[in-house]
């Protein structure tokens, strides 16, 4: 645990609480730490779940599945951030969807009840604590916004320049690299792997972009 602690002092959830301090919160928090393998499910559809998780390595996906096998990228998670508390607050709420570990990865999880709960010792951090939660919380909500903006565009181009733009608008600048590959990014946004990969060269052929991998610049 302690090669991790650097990511859990400058995780969103612990922000602005110091190592020492997350340190000592973590045994109040129930803290354990478990390891997953690329391809296993850290959370399944269907599943209550109790812990908020935060990922301490590696890189994990909200995946949606429908009966014929079809998938769909909701959200990536990477190394410092927080998964599953939506569904953990709910108490009685049942996953909609999979958490699959995409790389082999390390996660902390947090009992939700001793989060939400003031602890006996009264940590002088943990208000501090319930507040990064509602931070993330909030910022969640925003992203889920920004991907709804993507997906509601009409055609495969305008799918790929809106979520292109706003992956530029975050790194303030037109060279950026997203934390997709090809197939990855095709199910993020539910279209066509093909139809993508010919609408990207198309756009490159008219100078609108350049990509190299999961590199891109838009000119």
């Amino acid at each position: 645990m302690e090669k991790y602690l650097k990511v859990v002092e400058q995780s969103k959830l612990f922000k602005g609480i110091g190592e020492q301090e997350a340190v000592s919160m973590l045994s109040c928090l129930g803290a354990y730490q478990r390891s997953y393998q690329k391809g296993d499910c850290v959370f399944r559809k269907g599943e209550r779940i109790t812990a908020v998780a935060l990922l301490l390595d590696g890189a994990v996906h909200i995946r949606k599945e429908d009966y014929w096998g079809n998938l769909s990228i909701l959200n990536e998670i990477s190394a410092g951030e927080v998964f599953g508390e939506t569904y953990a607050c709910l108490e009685v709420g049942e996953m909609l969807n999979n958490a699959v570990a995409v790389k082999n990865s390390q996660v902390l999880f947090l009992d939700v009840k001793r989060v939400l709960t003031t602890c006996s010792s009264a940590c002088q951090f943990h208000g501090k604590l319930i507040q990064n939660l509602l931070s993330v919380l909030a910022l969640k909500n925003k992203m889920l916004t920004q991907k709804l903006e993507h997906m509601s565009q009409r055609t495969t181009r305008e799918k790929l320049l809106s979520y292109l733009s706003e992956q530029s608008l975050r790194e303030g600048r037109p060279s950026f690299d997203i934390p997709f590959n090809r197939q990855q990014l095709a199910d993020f946004l539910s279209v066509d792997r093909s139809a993508m990969s010919n609408e990207l060269c198309r756009m490159r052929d008219e100078g609108i972009l350049e990509f190299e991998r999961n590199h891109f610049v838009l000119l």
